[in-house]
């Protein structure tokens, strides 16, 4: 939501959190952290456009179904390479015109991947993999999207960053790394995908209207003083 813009005073609090209406793009849709975005964000009642990668096509096309039916709103899956600029920019371009009616509402940056190399050992290509898809990747669909929310008057970015949360993504980290992560978070337990929904459809609602620029920490506790 632009922050020249706010929920009508005499609005509920709860009707400020509902997403009906708005059409919103997640990078990274179909698997993880960005699996549960897309169906918070669906259940919350906002259509959705699941970007993916290395989903099989046919699953991307099943994954967008099944919320579709689960939540009554319009999912669908594109296909899109985050490190590709003008690939993302057009897919951002299609989502707008096809699903959005010409309007994109929210954006979450959330492709990600992850590697485990010690710091000498890195290579060229190794680095600049990782850099393509976590930071260029996030560049270029927030970029592509603010064209987009530059020209309509408002929009909003959310970008997920890194964190322990429990997936297989933490399984290229060695056990006793992991162990010893675990062991540093107060809450003694790894947070799920599902138990982030509600930061999302928060951050992408009026109910944060007055919001930006901010980091949103969901960590059990970890990073505590």
């Amino acid at each position: 939501m632009s922050l020249t813009e706010h929920p009508s005073p005499d609005s509920p609090v709860l009707s400020q959190f509902s997403l009906a209406g708005k059409t919103a793009l997640v990078s990274g849709g179909t698997r993880r952290i960005g699996l549960e975005v897309s169906r918070g964000l669906a259940e919350a009642g906002a259509n959705v456009a699941i970007l993916y990668t290395n989903t099989k096509p046919s699953d991307a096309d099943k994954i967008a179904s099944d919320i579709s039916k689960a939540t009554e709103v319009a999912i669908k899956a594109y296909k899109a390479n985050v490190t590709s600029q003008p690939e993302i920019e057009a897919v951002i371009a299609t989502v707008t015109k096809e699903l959005g009616n010409g309007v994109l509402d929210i954006v979450v940056a959330n492709a990600g991947i992850a590697t485990h190399y010690a710091g000498l050992d890195y290579t060229p290509e190794q680095f600049k993999e990782i850099m393509d898809v976590n930071l260029n990747g996030a560049f270029y669909t927030a970029q592509a999207a603010a064209r987009i929310f530059e020209e309509q008057g408002h929009g909003n970015v959310i970008f997920t960053a890194s964190g322990f949360i429990a997936t297989d993504m933490l399984d290229v980290h060695p056990k006793e790394w992991r162990d010893k992560w675990f062991g540093m978070i107060p809450a003694a337990r790894l947070c799920k995908p599902a138990e982030l929904k509600g930061a999302y459809v928060f951050l992408a609602s009026d109910a944060s209207s007055y919001i930006t620029g901010a980091n949103l920490v969901i960590d059990g506790g970890y990073t505590l003083p």
